[in-house]
């Protein structure tokens, strides 16, 4: 297992997260998009770094005790070392220390690598979303933490 530190996202943390979505997601995030974050009020953004440079980030925006997660994404050469577990810890620990109600999410439903991360971090299935994610008609599984 590869070492790492889970920090705050950083303008220097960009350019590297940038291709990590691409290589994630079908609609990707754009430097535009994760830079805007770095200045909202209402979000919290970590970044996991491997030999200095970020390999992962997982996001939330929170309003009135409520949190949701918008973002998760691990580089595919970096998955299962517990960089995804720690960068949802991070925002959980976040949100519990900001006294917030709960933490929300979707996930695709075909994702089981995801839902058992979620499950294992305390997150329930309390909905689904159909046809959420339109690039392949799937539905996301909604599932909330509550504190």
């Amino acid at each position: 297992m590869k070492e790492f530190i889970i920090a705050p996202m950083k303008e220097k943390h960009l350019d590297a997260l940038v291709e990590v979505d691409k290589l994630c997601f079908t609609r990707p995030w754009t430097r535009t998009g994760l830079q805007a974050e770095l200045s909202s009020d209402t979000a919290c953004f970590a970044a996991a770094e491997q030999h200095g440079t970020a390999v992962g980030c997982a996001g939330m925006q929170c309003v009135c005790g409520e949190c949701y997660i918008d973002k998760v994404a691990v580089h595919p050469d970096c998955r299962r070392q517990g960089i995804a577990q720690a960068l949802v810890q991070y925002l959980i620990d976040y949100a519990m220390s900001n006294h917030a109600e709960f933490i929300t999410l979707e996930v695709r439903q075909s994702n089981a690598p995801a839902i058992a991360l979620y499950s294992k971090l305390g997150f329930q299935p309390v909905g689904i979303r159909k046809n959420f994610y339109t690039d392949l008609h799937e539905d996301a599984i909604l599932m909330t933490r509550y504190f």
